[in-house]
């Protein structure tokens, strides 16, 4: 596995990778930009690590907060489908209360 750093384990982890790769395009874009405006060489740095952390956290963030909505509603439709197949035809049924209801009117 790739590990970034020693420690980020980027295939592993959801948004690592492609946090990672837009921060790295943000970085050389700024520090660049930086450059060809300025043409302060250690400035022009500070402003490329700079844009990496902001284009890394701007990605991360979103990214991980799909993804854990996601997982939610994932877990939700699992537990709906659980339950469909552990109550169906019994009298726990929600479906057969209301065909048993309706029926009766």
């Amino acid at each position: 596995p790739f590990k970034l750093l020693g420690i980020l384990d980027v295939e592993n982890i959801p948004c690592a990778r492609d946090s990672i790769l837009y921060g790295s395009l943000g970085s050389v874009v700024a520090g660049l930009g930086h450059f060809l405006l300025t043409s302060r060489i250690r400035r022009s740095c500070d402003v490329g690590v700079g844009g990496f952390i902001l284009v890394t956290l701007g990605c991360w963030f979103p990214c991980r907060y799909n993804h854990a909505k996601q997982r939610i509603q994932e877990r939700i439709a699992r537990e709906g489908i659980k339950n469909q197949i552990l109550y169906e035809s019994t009298h726990l049924d929600p479906q057969r209360k209301q065909i048993s209801s309706s029926s009766s009117n």
